[in-house]
């Protein structure tokens, strides 16, 4: 079975999270792990996870994208292209397995990224396997948090073991 983990993230927090979501995927799965920017097609894919950093209580949008770098030194390449349009680009998944994640301040907040994207993944036909979830960052550049990289571990070889 294959599993696509398609992130994006401009300090590389949800980068990390993306890649501990991967290991954590990679008992059960073939795991193809991608940045939005490459645009990769869910073909051939048996479960899309699909990762973004909350950002204004959403998806990130080019404006948000540009005031996050001007937060901080971003990853190359990260303000060209979000979730957000990797998902308006996207072809019909009809039937395909999904589930997302965010990264979010660890402080209390309203709104979730990963909550609209799979909003978008099922409008898209896809099926939800698991709840989204969310991981908490220190601060808009991070680091994560105390944990979060073993939790989203735990949280992705639970999705694996739950989907076959």
């Amino acid at each position: 079975m294959k599993a696509l983990v398609v992130y994006e993230s401009m300090f590389g927090n949800t980068a990390e999270i993306a890649r501990a979501v991967a290991d954590g995927l990679a008992t059960c799965y073939d795991v193809t792990l991608a940045e939005v920017r490459e645009m990769p097609p869910a073909d051939g894919a048996d479960l899309l996870v699909v990762g973004a950093p909350t950002h204004a209580f959403s998806l990130s949008r080019p404006a948000t994208r540009a005031d996050a770098a001007r937060q901080g030194e971003v990853r190359a390449g990260a303000e060209a292209v979000g979730v957000r349009e990797y998902l308006d680009r996207s072809s019909r998944l009809d039937g395909l397995a999904a589930t997302a994640f965010d990264t979010r301040a660890d402080k209390p907040v309203t709104g979730s990224a990963a909550r609209k994207a799979m909003r978008r993944l099922r409008r898209l036909g896809c099926r939800p396997v698991a709840p989204v979830e969310s991981f908490r960052v220190t601060g808009m550049t991070g680091p994560l948090a105390a944990g979060e990289l073993g939790r989203a571990r735990q949280w992705a070889q639970s999705i694996a073991a739950g989907v076959r």
